[in-house]
């Protein structure tokens, strides 16, 4: 969408009508150009009242990210943080990744409004309406090589999983090695990329998008079952509130690891893991498939999978993990 879009948008959030003079008004446009400028928001999901004699009006309010909103919500923390927020992008991860090259400082934030080419795992995209997600990314920086940073998505999940038990969401689970669930629905997921090398430094750029109320629209384009928070709760939680949280716990959990590694989160990864000790189905870049019980992880963040040959160790990859068949 254009600058000029989100513009509008931000008069209109508060769901009331506003006629086109007005808007026009405020900011120094023409009527016309008003128009022309919201025919951008049927590309973001939202649905726009246009009504004659009365002007324009959202079917729902917007929630908009604000700088203040969020440090407030990290307190002592926000310090830790240098946090960025813009209207539109691409991918937050390829953002923070390029300045990251550039030398940007650990605890780089970047939170997009919306995000127009989202990246999950194994090339797929991740698709949301403008307000209805959470999309942002984190530069955090070790001094460990690239190699001991397996297991850092599975830490990533817990710090995830904390944050939204803090804000009165129960009943999540993590699906190996980076999703995080609702009665089988996915509700978040995490991408992470790491630049470095061998004996360390190293640096991980990680991904996080989290459904909060997704448009009709946005539903029909994921290539599967997915929930929001809306849905959970019933009403739909302060986005500010929730980034601030999520990047304290993040904060906790990544020093954590920096120190122990994914062994010091580990017992609590496998206890909400919701294929453990149950059946499932390894799907390899290579079509070919295996089956088994999933037992655990390692300290690493390897899937433990018990089949009629033997246990088996799965390393975080191109591989999709399934429910199998009951016994």
């Amino acid at each position: 969408m254009k600058p000029l879009t989100f513009a509008v948008l931000r008069i209109l959030a508060d769901g009331e009508f506003h006629s086109g003079e007005d808007l026009a008004h405020k900011l120094n446009i023409s009527r016309a150009t008003i128009w022309n400028a919201l025919k951008g928001a049927d590309e973001a999901g939202l649905t726009l009242y246009k009504i004659r004699g009365r002007g324009y009006r959202l079917a729902e309010p917007l929630q908009w990210l604000d700088r203040t909103k969020i440090a407030s919500a990290l307190g002592a923390q926000a310090n830790r943080f240098n946090l960025e927020l813009i209207d539109c992008a691409d991918s937050t991860n390829t953002l923070l990744m390029q300045k990251a090259a550039l030398g940007a400082v650990p605890g780089s934030v970047i939170a997009a409004e919306l995000q127009t080419h989202g990246r999950g795992r194994r090339g797929r995209s991740w698709h949301s309406n403008l307000g209805g997600a959470l999309t942002f990314s984190l530069l955090w920086r070790f001094n460990q090589g690239v190699g001991l940073l397996s297991g850092l998505s599975l830490a990533v999940g817990v710090a995830l999983l904390r944050a939204l038990k803090s804000l009165g969401v129960d009943g999540m689970a993590l699906k190996w090695p980076n999703d995080l669930m609702h009665h089988n629905c996915k509700l978040a997921g995490i991408l992470i990329e790491v630049q470095g090398d061998v004996l360390g430094p190293s640096s991980a750029v990680i991904g996080i998008g989290i459904n909060f109320k997704l448009s009709e629209q946005a539903k029909k384009l994921i290539g599967q079952p997915a929930t929001d928070l809306y849905s959970i709760t019933k009403i739909l939680p302060e986005r500010n509130l929730a980034l601030g949280c999520m990047l304290g716990h993040l904060a906790q959990v990544l020093n954590t690891f920096a120190v122990q590694g994914f062994g010091g989160l580990r017992a609590e990864w496998v206890e909400h893991h919701v294929y453990h000790n149950k059946n499932v189905r390894i799907m390899l870049p290579d079509n070919a498939a295996d089956e088994g019980m999933v037992t655990g992880v390692d300290n690493e963040g390897a899937l433990l999978l018990k089949t009629r040959g033997g246990e088996r160790r799965y390393s975080t990859g191109e591989i999709s993990l399934r429910a199998g068949q009951t016994e």
